[in-house]
């Protein structure tokens, strides 16, 4: 699974660094590419020799590659690599990845760079369990980070705990499930909506919905990373997507409603997270509406119902997630959207759980089927994306 995989390893000062040796030697003899990025403090722990003499590539450590004035481009190495792992990752650089700040190579390509990042703590154990190390280590796993769990063991302090760097052959096997995961989706065709819509009442005014669509997005991040081909139709939001995955912008339930139902017929699985309008003005109006009179009446009329719609034309090898945000009776109106909207499965939130819904980082979530139930705790957007995920390859390869 590593064979032709791009790997930078961030080597940072610690005395797990030994370990480096025999990371880069595993991960060599699976066929990965490795280049080395050594913080100033790492060199008093293992020479940039001895893992250039492994690594088969010069070791960086600094800005400037050689007097001629050359420079090592973080930008290009960012954009180099299939993965970035930093291992051993100190508590100072861990510090400095969740705070954004950049003071060598090292964190300047981790900044820069657009691959998943795995991140290898080692460190002493009272150093490991304060609660500013556990803080910053949630933090980096909220920006999509993935953390390998430090191990217990003897350390160099002489204490027994939890703290050691994972041991190398279990951070290659982390590497290689991980390789393995992003084939889940290969060959899928996937349509995501997100965001909310927005229903125009004059140039000016639209009613609409607090959606910021950042599930949505999380969700076609997610995939499109484990291989699917992935088309995310999205209202009206300020979320980036990446490159690999095809963005659609759309206002209107209507527009929305057009493209999903052009693209549903090569649809392999949709996910229909969107907040879409339920109802819209029966009459726009062409100009802006003054304030003449005390009040104003706008007739309202249902905009398209897109899930029901294309629960209507799903065939029997299409698959179909719905949402449902819930304020009350909440498990009882998402069974009933999920039968009437021929869904395979439904995901519940409710505003009445903290941390859940509209705006938030996190989401609190429930999956539904038609004979069970599946609660899952407070979690990070980008980690429920990977629960929804993983539940709809259950169902499809079952």
């Amino acid at each position: 699974m590593l064979q032709g995989k791009k790997i930078i390893l961030g080597v940072c000062g610690s005395i797990a660094a030994y370990k480096a040796a025999l990371l880069i030697r595993l991960l060599t003899k699976q066929g990965a590419e490795v280049k080395v990025i050594m913080t100033t403090s790492a060199l008093d722990f293992i020479t940039p020799l001895t893992l250039a003499t492994l690594s088969k590539n010069p070791v960086l450590t600094s800005f400037q590659h050689n007097e001629s004035g050359e420079w090592n481009n973080h930008v290009a190495l960012g954009l180099w690599a299939d993965v970035m792992l930093v291992a051993p990752a100190t508590a100072n650089t861990i510090a400095k990845m969740a705070n954004g700040l950049c003071d060598s190579l090292l964190l300047a390509t981790y900044l820069s760079a657009r691959c998943p990042v795995f991140v290898s703590p080692a460190m002493d154990l009272d150093m490991y369990v304060h609660p500013s190390t556990i803080q910053n280590i949630k933090k980096l796993e909220s920006f999509g980070n993935r953390v390998i769990d430090a191990e217990h063991g003897e350390l160099a302090s002489g204490l027994v705990g939890t703290g050691r760097m994972a041991e190398p052959e279990h951070i290659v096997d982390k590497l290689i499930g991980f390789f393995k995961e992003t084939e889940d989706f290969k060959g899928k065709k996937v349509l995501i909506t997100a965001g909310p819509t927005h229903e125009a009442i004059d140039p000016v005014r639209f009613i609409g919905n607090n959606s910021s669509g950042k599930m949505g997005f999380a969700l076609a991040e997610e995939i499109a990373n484990r291989g699917g081909e992935v088309c995310l139709v999205s209202g009206p939001t300020a979320e980036q997507s990446s490159n690999e995955i095809t963005l659609i912008k759309v206002k209107s339930a209507e527009e929305m409603r057009n493209v999903c139902v052009e693209k549903f017929h090569t649809t392999d699985v949709a996910i229909l997270s969107a907040a879409v309008a339920d109802y819209k003005p029966k009459v726009q109006f062409d100009q802006k509406v003054k304030k003449k009179t005390d009040s104003l009446t706008i007739e309202l009329v249902k905009t398209h119902d897109i899930a029901a719609e294309l629960g209507g034309l799903k065939k029997e090898n299409q698959f179909i997630v719905g949402f449902a945000l819930e304020t009350e009776n909440e498990s009882n109106h998402a069974q009933e959207k999920l039968k009437k909207k021929n869904f395979d499965f439904i995901v519940l939130n409710s505003l009445n759980d903290k941390g859940a819904g509209f705006g938030h980082d996190t989401n609190k979530i429930t999956i539904i089927r038609n004979n069970n139930s599946k609660e899952f705790e407070l979690k990070s957007k980008v980690d429920v994306a990977k629960d929804i995920a993983n539940e709809i390859l259950n169902d499809i390869q079952s």
